[in-house]
Parts: structure tokens; sequence; C-alpha cells
């Protein structure tokens, strides 16, 4: 695989101040020559996932409604700000992939992801059209993890920043059939390869998708939640269009459902690592945390007061008054009255 080397948006000065943003130390910084290997790649997108939450408030608690996607505005939106806030998968993914890039990884580029929606909270039916991005950075062998083979130069590591609760913590080997723990309770993870049933195409040649897929426990079945292409690369135009259907589209469960996602960080297994050690989830009026790999309630919102209220008492996101008025009329408002 031949990987043309792709500049970033941003400075040196601006990944120093995304380091500090996300917690992590000038040892990270490209002028410090850091080993790019995958200890590394992991701590940045624990970091990352962590700091940055998932969220699609732009959508409906801004005065436009509308999703910016230059990596500059995403960059102030996001960490100079201060606010709290994140993004959803497009917005997230893409300020991770120019920070990659920045800091070295020359090869980081993202993948369209076809997602199949929830029914009673499991993904069911038919996937979608593309919806969602990943990114993909190879690594030489010898930076990589086992089970890579002794003779295979690369791996390839799919990082996705911006999928929400049931998302990979962890950075995942294009490995079949590789079995990771969650980190969260005894919820594990896997790809695996095959067609999506809409595909036609199945002949010699045809493209077998990346399908990401987690269980709650050993006992229980593999859901197949998403799926992609790790040779499809999705450019800039590719991201307007997906972007402009996902937030304005009326069939779109994001214009109509009002989301946030933070992902909580703590001590790994090993002495100086960092891991995923739970969840605080937002759905409309409802609060949910996850520290044990069972899900609470723990706060229903029922007044737009009571809900600005948890996003910065759970979540950590301000809002500015005309970001809170912005809200009226749109689908997700609440319009209940406090107790």
């Amino acid at each position: 695989m031949v990987a043309l080397k792709m500049t970033s948006s941003y400075s040196p000065a601006q990944v120093a101040e995304y380091l500090e943003f996300i917690g992590l130390d000038q040892s990270f910084h490209p002028s410090a020559n850091p080993v790019l290997d995958l200890s590394y790649l992991t701590t940045l997108f624990v970091h990352q996932i962590t700091a940055v939450p998932y969220e699609n408030l732009l959508i409906h608690y801004s005065p436009d409604h509308v999703v910016k996607l230059d990596p500059q505005v995403l960059f102030t939106k996001i960490v100079t700000n201060r606010r709290g806030r994140g993004g959803y998968c497009m917005e997230n993914s893409i300020l991770f992939n120019h920070m990659l890039r920045a800091l070295g990884f020359d090869d980081a580029y993202t993948a369209g992801v076809r997602i199949r929606l929830r029914t009673n909270g499991v993904p069911a039916g038919p996937y979608t059209g593309f919806v969602h991005v990943v990114n993909v950075v190879t690594l030489p062998a010898d930076r990589a993890a086992p089970p890579s083979p002794a003779a295979a130069p690369l791996q390839r590591y799919a990082l996705d920043v911006g999928f929400g609760g049931d998302g990979p913590t962890v950075p995942m080997p294009l490995v079949e059939d590789l079995v990771h723990h969650n980190s969260i309770g005894t919820q594990e993870i896997r790809y695996v390869r095959g067609f999506v049933p809409t595909q036609r195409f199945r002949g010699e040649g045809a493209a077998r998708m990346w399908i990401y897929q987690y269980r709650n426990a050993v006992d229980k079945p593999w859901n197949s939640f998403y799926a992609f292409s790790a040779e499809f690369e999705f450019m800039e135009n590719d991201f307007n269009v997906v972007s402009h259907f996902t937030s304005q589209a009326p069939e779109s469960p994001q214009s109509k459902t009002l989301l946030a996602i933070r992902f909580f960080r703590g001590e790994g297994r090993v002495p100086g690592e960092v891991r995923v050690t739970g969840k605080v989830m937002l759905v409309n009026g409802e609060v949910k945390r996850n520290v044990t790999g069972k899900t609470e309630l723990v706060k229903t919102c029922v007044t737009e007061p009571e809900r600005v209220e948890a996003l910065k008492e759970y979540f950590g996101i301000e809002l500015t008054p005309e970001e809170i008025e912005s809200i009226r009329g749109r689908v997700p408002e609440l319009k209940g009255v406090a107790a």
C-alpha cells in the first residue's frame, strides 16, 4: 500500500495547545521526537475520547443549526473555547485526523461507514448509507502489537473517536475475529469480514467489509453495528454531503434526537497506562451512567433549564444564552413543567 504524505491544517502551536487540552505533556509533541508506536497511539486515542465528548448539540442549540467542518472552526469550538464542547462523528473525526497528521502519522485517512440504527437499544435492520467515519492509521510491524504476522511489514488500525456509547475504547487492528475487552464491564468488541445484506455484487473481486461487532458478555450474541471498507477513503466533499444529510434531513435520527456521551478516564492495569473506566450519556432528557458494566438512570430532565444544567453538571458543557434560546421549536425541545 502506497500512501502520500498528507499535510495537516494545524500548526505546531496548535498541536501543543491540543495536547495540553486533552491532558498530555509535550513529550508527545513532534518536537520531542516520540516513537509513534501503538502505546503512543493508544494513549492519544484514550485522551481524545475522554476529553472530547460525542455530542450533536450544534444541530439543536445554535442559531443557524449548521455543522461546520472546517478544521480551524472545529479547533476553536472544541479546543480553544474551553466550554466542554465536542462534536458528532465527523466533527471529532476530522479534528482528530488533522491532529494525527500533525503529530507525524502522515498516512492517516478517513473511511466512510454505514451503520445500523438501534431498535430497543440494539442495532437492527438494514445498514444506512454513509453517516459515519473512522480514521485509519498504519503502523510498522515492529511498532504494532501481536497478532501481526511476522512477515507483514505493516498493520492498519481503525480509530473511532466519534461513535458514542458502544464505540471502541481502544485503537482496533484490522484483524479478523480478534476479540478485545471494551474497558467497561464485560463488553467485548471485534471486527469480522463479510458482505452486508444489501450488497448485490459478491463475485470475484467483490469487497468484503470490516464489520464492527459488540457483545455485552461472553454468553451473549454478537451484534453487528457498522461496516466500512478500509480501501475507500472519504475526502472533504464526501464529508460535506454526508454531514448535510445527517444534520439537516428530517428523516435523520440526528435531527430528531439530542445526544451527548462522555467517557471517563482512569489508570490502566499496567503502571503508566490509561483506559476508559466509564461513561455518562444523555439521550433527549435522560441522563444515564455506566461505570460497572450496568447502566443506571441518574436524572430525567423535563424542562430546558433542567437539561442545560445537566449538560453542565454531567458533561462540563456550558451553553450561551443565545444557544439555549435557539432550540425553541426544534423537535428535541423539552416542554415539560418543572416539579
